[in-house]
């Protein structure tokens, strides 16, 4: 059964999720995917926090970047792991990055054979149709010139992440902008897909989610 969990900080979520499992965090192996970070160098607070959160829950996590990795490296690595955590930085990045590797079509199929993905920020936009939202608050840059905004496509919506309510207005804007349902995110809140049911945990407004819910959940 496909099952995902969309997050805009994964750390803030994971006290939620782990149970979610059906057993033991220690007996859990994680791919951590820490690609979207590469163009921030070494500071990168929120990655750094994810990772480390992951830890003392008593996952076993091991780093996987997919700069320079080709399929056959991303099918080895992904089949050791329980779950795929995709973590967040620049979006755009990130697809150039996924699509070079091959993680696209590795992660896709592997996801739909019932392995566990955890996205964080970026890592949520990427299974998301397109990553076309990911720009829309004006703070994730298109760094490597991506025309092709295809994504994972693992869920039929958009995400917005990170959202509060001085974004209102950008959410609004963007559904002109595309036939997809948008689901808005902000920091305590995730989307959580088992099979084609679709549903929204946490605190925070909801109309966003309920306005689509119907759509999303349609396959």
């Amino acid at each position: 059964m496909r099952k995902l969990f969309l997050t805009s900080s994964a750390f803030n979520m994971m006290d939620k999720i782990a149970p979610m499992f059906g057993k033991p965090a220690q007996g859990l192996k994680i791919a951590f995917i820490p690609t979207a970070g590469d163009p921030y160098g070494d500071d990168k607070p929120w990655m750094d926090a994810d990772r480390q959160k992951l830890v003392d829950l008593g996952f076993d996590v091991f780093d996987f970047d997919l700069k320079e990795k080709n399929e056959e490296e991303v099918n080895t690595a992904l089949l050791k792991a329980d779950i795929i955590f995709v973590a967040g930085g620049n979006t755009f990045y990130l697809l150039d990055k996924v699509r070079k590797s091959g993680f696209d079509k590795v992660c896709k199929k592997l996801v739909n054979e019932g392995k566990i993905y955890i996205g964080s920020s970026a890592g949520s936009y990427l299974a998301c149709p397109t990553i076309e939202a990911a720009s829309w608050k004006n703070a994730d840059k298109n760094i490597v010139n991506l025309t092709d905004l295809t994504a994972l496509n693992l869920v039929n919506f958009l995400i917005i992440a990170h959202f509060e309510e001085k974004y209102r207005q950008v959410v609004i804007d963007g559904a002109k902008t595309t036939s997809l349902p948008i689901v808005a995110i902000n920091d305590n809140q995730m989307i959580v897909v088992e099979a084609d049911k679709v549903n929204l945990v946490g605190t925070g407004p909801k109309e966003f989610f309920n306005g689509f819910k119907e759509n999303c959940e349609k396959k």
